[in-house]
């Protein structure tokens, strides 16, 4: 009891020094709950949604995937016969059943062509409205579409692009475009997150989706009173045989669940990986923090020691100071994630995917979770520091005021670190060396685990010579104060290092991404330079395909002297060696695409493969399977027939763009699958006429602008800024969640600058004494601060470009050979800590200067 009560006092006495580590345990914890609290109200609101819109049993045509996904190649979904419908009507158990339409390859568009596409990536779906929908949505105003010229739409999205009644809007298919006019506006008894929902009368959704009536992409089945699902799926693939795809309410809802668990666990534990990189972070923080208080209570630990207090109490009243701390900081993270979830979910809502505060669903497990990481990192960070507490020597505490050094125990460290430094560049070298992608990227992680930990370990080593190369460098030509700033950050090397480590961390990896991002984007350039010999791309930037009638508008434009399309097919293929490849899938083009991508051959010609009956392989797999030129492949078409097509060409896997393709002409394609069945094109590329590449890009824009809104037409120039727009875009948001451990350093520089005051109170107060002024002794502390920042700094961009360059190098294995510094950011970064050490000095700093002098030097 008595361990406990001056726990208590000490934990209250030094409230304010403990305040910016409480601070770096509830950013961490709070992180954490609030990704988990998002991803849980994600899924919760799906899985409402799932449950509110399937019907009891579902029938679909063959060809739709588990999801209820209709969509094909083709650009219009698979169907069945209307007659269907009548079968499962008939079968046993069923009370009611009905027909629908629908489809996601599609685009909307208003009156001003303008996009009506959800922002967040959710579908656009366009489909028939039917009694399971008016189910589970509310029309709001006007009425139900019942003939061609109207449509219903989603309030969701017609809140959000401003449509009203009576409205015309564009539905663009492979069929061709339809234009209706709003009749009605229906929202969601449920959450929808962000969808766009267009409803046409099932015979316009039959012409306008399939170009024809009488069929259907699925069927909603309900169950006469009794029935359960599973019993009725039976009857009703009893009834039809087992030519479609029959499923119950749960598993279309299920499979459903799966799909989005996937991109979801993606989300989840990419961002619990930058809260872990957070913990770390505050571990030097918590460390740091303890140390010091540790050393200043040296005198009275040796003071309780002297009165009979053992090893263990003074221990165990060290932790339980932490376990307060942890509890305290977990608790309010625990609620600021909560309030994380709601703020992301409000972020959520302005890119467009609805998720409702009705929905926030916090499990049991996540406070738990929250919780127990926060008391046992900080528990376990604060053992070191309690440890080395309770080996205080009585006599040696009361002569002396600090903590001895441990110069064994430095040298020690000192070995250590520079052995798993020395370790870990080893094996980054193996990494740089390695023959094998997949080979390389173990020892490169192992690499950049041993340096991390190395360079954490001899941190006081490398904090005693940096520290006095910058002092020479920046600090002397501020005079006697930026003398006595150096001293002050060299008196504890070990504090110095521990605090620029954790600001090390985060630039580390900021480097790090930093170049390998801009070698990407640089490898990637060359690439299209050296490959890429059309002027024009043509593309869905959603990744649908193009329609037919956009790929005559584009013929038919001024100006070009070529136009290349581009398919790509599903295909099983069987190789000489008995050997069956499943998945593959045939790129196949016009001949003029190997003018269009100057591919590197290995054997053959690649225009060769563009001829009858022919491919192309790439060199791995023809490697694999024994192929070589004459071969011949058995290409099974998942909507076709089998070819036997003549191996004419081997690629070179030394290539960046298409690495991997196989490729056939388009009329040997269409020779095996029927012309129905025949995907769309996924890009067309344009040349244009020599000295007219302007006039063409224009003419092309305006070409597809008024009728095809949807596509994108880009010139060489353009591509290559989109290649950078989007991994620059990535960039930036890794850089958001590395900003957590960045902030958490920051608190630790500040912390440490706050208990370094309190620990040099007299030495400040004679300071002052015999002359410092306010203003020179709030510079010296800033000072210190930067010289901190900016050792953790050059820590962690040296050994990032080190990582960076290193993973360059197993990037140039898949053919991205270019290895490109981005000095600019670099740059910034390393001047941005300097800032980050001003700004982290101010409260110290100012708090020194408003000491009293007297009470200062009365100070024990």
């Amino acid at each position: 009891m008595t361990v406990l009560k001056t726990s208590m006092r000490n934990f209250l006495a030094h409230k304010g020094r403990m305040a910016l580590s409480a601070v770096a345990v509830l950013l961490s914890v709070a992180f954490v709950c609030g990704t988990l609290v998002f991803t849980d109200t994600m899924t919760t609101t799906f899985d409402k949604l799932f449950q509110a819109t399937s019907s009891d049993v579902q029938v679909s045509a063959k060809g739709s995937s588990d999801t209820g996904e209709t969509t094909s190649r083709t650009g219009r979904p698979p169907v069945m016969p209307a007659s269907v419908l009548g079968e499962v009507r008939k079968a046993h158990g069923v009370r009611s059943a009905e027909g629908t339409v629908f489809s996601t390859s599609v685009t909307v568009v208003d009156a001003g062509k303008d996009k009506l596409s959800p922002s967040s990536g959710a579908p656009t779906i366009v489909g028939s409205w039917n009694g399971n929908d008016a189910r589970t949505m509310e029309i709001t105003s006007g009425t139900a579409p019942k003939g061609p010229d109207q449509v219903m739409v989603d309030a969701d999205t017609a809140d959000k692009h401003g449509l009203r009644l009576g409205d015309e809007i564009g539905v663009i298919t492979a069929v061709g475009t339809h234009h209706a006019r709003v009749s009605g506006i229906a929202a969601f008894k449920v959450t929808n997150p962000g969808a766009a929902i267009f409803y046409l009368d099932t015979k316009t959704a039959q012409r306008a989706l399939v170009g024809r009536t009488g069929v259907y992409t699925d069927i909603n089945v309900t169950a006469a009173r009794g029935v359960t699902d599973e019993r009725l799926k039976a009857d009703v693939t009893a009834a039809l045989g087992h030519g479609y795809r029959v499923q119950t309410a749960k598993e279309v809802a299920d499979a459903n669940r799966k799909d989005l668990q996937g991109i979801l666990n993606v989300m989840k534990y990419a961002m619990l990986g930058f809260a872990g990189i957070a913990f770390l972070v505050g571990i030097f923080l918590i460390v740091n923090t303890f140390s010091m208080l540790v050393a200043q209570r040296t005198r009275e630990i040796g003071l309780m020691r002297a009165i009979g207090s053992s090893r263990k109490q003074i221990n165990r009243s060290v932790l339980i100071e932490a376990l307060l701390l942890g509890v305290l900081g977990s608790v309010l993270g625990v609620g600021a994630g909560i309030g994380i979830a709601v703020g992301l979910m409000k972020l959520m809502g302005r890119m467009g995917m609805h998720l409702s505060t009705d929905d926030l669903t916090v499990a049991w497990t996540t406070p738990a979770l929250g919780l127990l990481l926060g008391v046992v990192v900080t528990v376990l960070a604060a053992y070191l520091p309690a440890r080395r507490a309770g080996k205080i020597s009585p006599m040696a505490a009361l002569r002396d005021a600090g903590a001895p050094a441990d110069a064994r125990a430095g040298a020690v460290r000192a070995v250590i670190g520079l052995l798993l430094t020395a370790g870990g560049g080893l094996s980054l070298r193996i990494a740089a060396t390695a023959d094998q992608a997949k080979t390389g990227s173990g020892w490169l992680g192992l690499g950049v685990v041993l340096t991390l930990i190395g360079f954490v370990v001899i941190g006081p080593l490398l904090a005693g010579g940096l520290v006095r190369v910058l002092g020479a460098l920046i600090l002397r030509i501020f005079g006697p104060v930026g003398r006595m700033a150096e001293r002050n950050a060299l008196r504890n090397p070990r504090r110095t290092g521990a605090t620029g480590a954790a600001l090390m961390i985060g630039l580390a990896l900021v480097a790090c991404l930093s170049v390998v991002g801009s070698s990407m984007v640089a490898s990637a350039t060359d690439q299209l330079d050296k490959t890429v010999g059309t002027d024009f791309i043509i593309q869905d930037d959603n990744g649908k395909e193009i329609v037919p009638q956009a790929v005559e508008a584009i013929k038919k434009t001024p100006g070009l002297k070529r136009v290349t399309e581009y398919r790509v097919l599903d295909a099983t293929l069987t190789t000489p060696d008995g050997r069956v490849s499943k998945d593959a899938s045939i790129n196949a083009a016009d001949p003029s695409y190997a003018r269009d991508l100057r591919t590197k051959t290995v054997a053959g010609n690649l225009a060769d493969a563009y001829r009858p009956d022919s491919m192309s392989v790439f060199e791995g797999f023809a490697r694999k399977h024994g192929l070589k030129l004459g071969s011949t492949v058995a290409v099974d078409f998942k909507d076709g027939r089998t070819a036997r097509l003549t191996v004419r060409a081997i690629t070179s896997d030394d290539a960046v763009i298409e690495k991997g393709a196989m490729y056939a002409s388009i009329a040997t394609a269409a020779r095996y699958v029927p012309a129905d069945r025949m995907p769309l094109d996924v890009l067309v590329f344009a040349t244009a006429e020599d000295g007219r590449e302007s006039a063409a890009y224009k003419a092309l824009k305006a070409a597809l602008h008024d009728d095809f809104p949807q596509y994108t037409v880009r010139d060489q120039t353009d591509y290559k800024q989109e290649l950078k727009d989007q991994i620059g875009q990535l960039l930036n948001m890794i850089y958001g969640l590395l900003a957590l451990a960045i902030i958490v350093a920051v608190l630790g520089v500040v912390n440490t600058l706050a208990l370094s005051v309190v620990e040099r109170t007299r030495e400040i107060g004679l300071m002052r004494a015999v002359g410092l002024s306010r203003r020179q002794l709030r510079r010296m502390i800033r000072l210190e601060s930067v010289v901190i920042a900016v050792f953790g700094a050059l820590l962690g961009l040296g050994l990032g470009m080190g990582w960076g360059a290193t993973a360059q190098k197993l990037l140039a294995l898949e053919g991205l050979k270019i290895l490109e510094i981005p000095w600019p950011t670099i740059t910034a970064v390393f001047v941005g800590s300097a800032f980050v050490g001003l700004f982290a000095a101010l409260i110290p700093a100012f708090r020194a200067g408003r000491m009293n002098v007297l009470n200062a030097i009365a100070t024990d």
